[in-house]
């Protein structure tokens, strides 16, 4: 999915949200959107969902999508389980691949119980549920989330963060939104962030540098996004800590195509180096798995140095 030049405000007169926007949404990633309260978070979130037009430039190779808005309107004349199903038909899914699809997403959430409650009778974090499934029903190539975690409870918030590594494990590209900036950390391998002026600043990774990601970033622009964008695709190798890795899972990473050494795995600690055209597989690829996730990521120094990280990510 490309993004060209795309701008967004809401009247000729009025000021622009989001402007001169240029970026890829590559399959397989998982892009964190941040930035101060204002600054057009959810407005570009809804250009790329598709859910608001752009008022200027182009939005091309939008793939199936699933949207989880700021706000989910519970006043609908639906229960919940009705609305699913709606949902679903509007997605092709009819008959029992319909029903059964509903009632999965409505047990993974810890949803089942109130399905059949009228939606304005269910409390936000409930409706927050109902939201979240009907983005996720139909499996989509493109999952947009605006504050989706927002009012969950422990076991909500769990299934939709292994949705995401699922989606993303699939090929699927996620971008998010949320307050805690611990949410996924270590996971992004980009990072936009608005400044407030409407465009978009990008890093690659959970300590790459950062690039501009709009047109109007002439000259030297291009080239520093290109650049910062190369960092998960060049020569070399990167480092990958990862944490919660049974002995078992050691072998397996041992196997992956990619993997050129592994270290520790002392209190399930494991240190991957990772040639870096084969880092996004790997990535997604143990993400998947339970209990493990990405403590850090860094860049690899030259070979006398390759045992450690040389600009290790967040680690928790």
């Amino acid at each position: 999915m490309r993004l060209e030049s795309v701008g967004k405000r809401y009247g000729v007169r009025q000021p622009w949200v989001v402007r001169d926007v240029s970026l890829d949404v590559a399959a397989g990633r998982l892009i964190r959107v941040e930035g101060p309260n204002g600054s057009g978070k959810s407005t570009l979130l809804r250009v790329v969902a598709g859910v608001t037009v752009a008022s200027r430039g182009r939005v091309s190779g939008r793939p199936h999508t699933g949207y989880v808005p700021e706000r989910f309107p519970g006043g609908l004349p639906f229960s919940g389980r009705e609305y699913l199903l709606h949902m679903a038909r509007v997605h092709g899914l009819r008959g029992d691949a319909g029903r059964q699809r509903v009632d999965e997403w409505l047990e993974r959430l810890g949803a089942a119980g109130y399905a059949a409650a009228p939606l304005r009778a269910l409390s936000k974090g409930m409706c927050q549920k109902i939201a979240i499934a009907q983005a996720l029903l139909p499996q989509p190539r493109l999952l947009v989330l605006d504050e989706a975690w927002t009012g969950l409870d422990v076991i909500a918030r769990g299934a939709l963060d292994d949705a995401v590594a699922e989606r993303v494990a699939a090929g699927g590209a996620v971008l998010f939104v949320d307050h805690d900036p611990g949410r996924l950390a270590g996971r992004e391998a980009e990072r936009w962030r608005l400044g407030g002026d409407g465009r978009v600043a990008v890093a690659t990774g959970p300590g790459g540098g950062t690039a501009e990601g709009g047109d109007a970033a002439e000259g030297g622009g291009a080239a520093e996004r290109g650049a910062v964008r190369q960092q998960g695709t060049g020569e070399g190798a990167v480092m990958i800590e990862l944490a919660g890795v049974e002995p078992a899972g050691l072998a397996r990473l041992g196997e992956m195509p990619g993997v050129l050494s592994s270290s520790g795995a002392a209190a399930g600690r494991v240190l991957l180096r990772v040639a870096t055209r084969q880092s996004d597989a790997v990535l997604r690829r143990v993400l998947t798995w339970d209990g493990v996730h990405v403590a850090g990521v860094g860049r690899a120094e030259a070979d006398a140095n390759a045992d450690a990280p040389a600009n290790p990510g967040s680690r928790p």
